[in-house]
């Protein structure tokens, strides 16, 4: 009887404990698919979407450039046919900001969080770099889908506006994206295709080609064990014009790993704290750290002095120890790589042969006057294949390879500068103003010009340091009634100048001299300069007091490589004069005459420009050049007035006659 009362309230108890049981188990199926916007689903190729969240004001109050944080998703979806490898999408922001995180991927320049993203970045998948397709997968959605969670900064655009980035892209080679459409107000999105040269990575294809570019690093995996493994790296240069002094390389671990040991090459801070006092020293307990390189989680690894080559603990490895010299290969093609070997430690969980993550986040740097290099992140490639140890006529394939591609980007202010000359006018045009920077202090606007036209010298001019060739410039100009500026041009602050003379020209060829001068405090060993001559090149003979070569750049034979001769390849810094109290300081030069023939360059007009480069490089990097030519403008002065003089008394001759 009580069972009977009590059934009728029970029941509705009953259905809404049943309804929440439902509903908890349908929320917890565990291979619910991601949703999936309709713009992704009618894509056939890569979809890639940028989605604003959400953002709010941060201090400080700033009435002119006030910040914001901002929080951002980006997707990457590939509904094509094929696996999309190694997945690259460049985000062009555009408002100031920083980003401070970003998931599920690293910064394709190799830049460490946080970084200034202004500009743009590319953003590269880790530790996932792969996306698979729905044919390899049955449609699984989380194994053909990145997402990327950004956390960042910008400057300006506040709420409920949305600080939108300009483009969205992926660049993968091989892929065509059409500009990015915008969905409501927080959305940037775009479907892209592969193109007709597409080769897109087949089933059964594990690894991409490898790539080319102007420098690239191989992270070889030559012995693997549970705990550790070695690797071997090595740098070569591709470029004909690039170079490295005092290489200095540098990587970002990402899982707690740490080096041994080195051979060839090492860090440039031996530093065992970090692991003592991190997870690393809780691990390897019995392990001795004195004697461990480097625990830094980004080493900076530099190469070994020419003296350690034959170090049995350090050195007696091909290719290694001459002081981070990296040549262009047009120079010497066997001192155009560089090759070190590293022990790695690994930590939990990844204790097995198997479980080897290369460092991301590569760069590279040599000294100023080298070009700068970007890096993109490190991609698996097909093993490579090394001689055999033991002088057996056989290859033995390494256990696992990466391929790192980096390329020159010349820095904003370079740290050469060009001066033109000729036969055919007196007067030199020199280096622009603040050609290397140096004046964006006060106290230098407080002293010079950093907007007034360099003056033009004379030739002896030259030799002598900016900070004292004033009164000689500023006599010069009052000589050619030209007018000097209140107050004078700063300088050039440029360490090394390079001269273009234009020596003759005559019927069958001309000449020019190029002299370099180093104004700084360091030697330069090996060095190199070439300069573009886009019609006067082909006509090159050669360089009386160089090594000098015609070599290809992008495909176009234009440009002139020259080095010093044997033994006299090294540009001495600049030094005291004789008597120093009254001398000024010597520069290091070096100088040759170069010869040419017209007979390949029918037509060639030297004094209207094609006698002068276009452009000029030292030890790789690209040099400032003036904005003007040498004119023969007083010849023709000159000529004028002797015809307006003759004339009249010829004509006076004729009629006397």
């Amino acid at each position: 009887m009580i069972v009977k009362s009590l059934t009728p309230k029970l029941v509705p108890w009953i259905l809404l404990l049943s309804l929440f049981t439902a509903i908890s188990l349908t929320s917890s199926q565990p291979n619910a698919p991601p949703t999936i916007s309709p713009d992704a689903n009618r894509c056939n190729g890569v979809f890639v979407s940028y989605t604003y969240s959400t953002g709010s004001d941060i201090k400080p109050n700033d009435t002119k450039n006030q910040p914001y944080r901002f929080e951002s998703v980006i997707t990457v979806l590939n509904n094509a046919r094929d696996e999309l490898k190694s997945w690259r999408v460049f985000v062009g922001f555009a408002h100031q900001e920083i980003l401070v995180s970003a998931t599920n991927s690293v910064l394709g320049d190799g830049s460490s969080l946080p970084a200034s993203v202004g500009n743009g970045t590319t953003f590269v998948g880790y530790p996932t770099a792969d996306l698979k397709s729905a044919i390899m997968t049955a449609g699984d959605v989380t194994q053909m889908q990145a997402r990327v969670e950004l956390v960042g900064t910008q400057f300006g655009v506040a709420p409920p506006n949305v600080p939108l980035p300009k483009n969205i892209t992926l660049v993968n080679d091989g892929w065509k994206c059409p500009k990015p459409t915008q969905q409501g107000k927080n959305v940037l999105q775009v479907c892209c295709m592969p193109g007709q040269r597409n080769k897109t990575v087949s089933i059964g294809e594990k690894y991409l080609p490898r790539q080319q570019g102007d420098l690239t690093i191989m992270y070889d995996v030559t012995k693997a064990y549970s705990s550790s493994y070695w690797a071997q790296v090595t740098i070569e240069n591709h470029n004909p014009l690039g170079k490295l002094d005092n290489w200095n390389l540098s990587f970002t671990w990402m899982k707690d790993e740490f080096i041994f040991k080195t051979l060839g090459a090492y860090p440039s801070l031996v530093d065992p704290s970090e692991c003592i006092n991190g997870p690393q020293g809780k691990h390897y307990p019995h392990t001795d750290f004195s004697n461990v390189m480097s625990c830094a989680r980004r080493p900076h690894i530099i190469d070994l002095p020419l003296t350690k080559y034959n170090d049995s603990n350090l050195g007696l490895k091909p290719f290694c120890c001459r002081n981070g010299t990296i040549l262009p290969p047009s120079m010497d093609p066997a001192k155009s790589k560089s090759v070190f070997q590293m022990e790695v430690y690994k930590m939990p969980p990844d204790l097995n042969i198997t479980a080897i993550t290369p460092p991301q986040s590569w760069q590279i740097r040599g000294n100023l006057n080298n070009p700068d290099y970007k890096c993109g992140p490190p991609v698996r490639v097909s093993s490579s294949h090394f001689p055999d140890p033991n002088g057996l006529p056989s290859n033995r394939v390494v256990f696992a390879s990466w391929q790192v591609v980096c390329n020159i980007t010349q820095p904003a202010t370079p740290q050469c500068c060009v001066s033109f000359s000729s036969y055919f006018n007196d007067s030199i045009i020199p280096c622009k103003t603040c050609a290397c920077g140096g004046c964006s202090s006060d106290r230098v606007a407080r002293t010079c010009s950093t907007t007034s036209t360099a003056l033009f010298l004379p030739s002896q001019a030259l030799l002598i340091p900016f900070e004292n060739r004033t009164e000689l410039a500023t006599s010069w100009a009052r000589l050619k009634r030209r007018r000097v500026p209140e107050p004078l041009p700063c300088g050039d602050n440029c360490g090394v100048t390079i001269n273009w003379h234009l020596t003759t020209d005559y019927r069958g060829g001309w000449t020019a001299r190029i002299t370099i001068f180093n104004w700084g405090e360091t030697n330069f060993a090996d060095w190199f300069a070439a300069v573009e001559l886009k019609k006067g090149a082909p006509g090159f003979e050669k360089a009386y007091s160089f090594n000098g070569t015609t070599v290809a750049v992008n495909g176009k034979n234009t440009t002139v490589l020259m080095e010093g001769l044997p033994g006299l390849n090294y540009l001495v810094a600049e030094t005291d004069g004789k008597n120093p109290s009254k001398d000024f300081r010597v520069p290091g030069k070096q100088q040759s005459v170069i010869s040419f023939t017209k007979k390949l360059t029918p037509g060639i007009k030297l004094g209207s420009g094609d006698g002068f480069p276009t452009k000029v490089f030292f030890n790789g990097q690209e040099c400032s050049l003036p904005s003007v030519l040498p004119t023969n403008n007083g010849l023709k002065r000159h000529v004028s007035t002797f015809l307006l003089v003759a004339l009249p008394l010829f004509a006076l001759l004729i009629l006397q006659s």
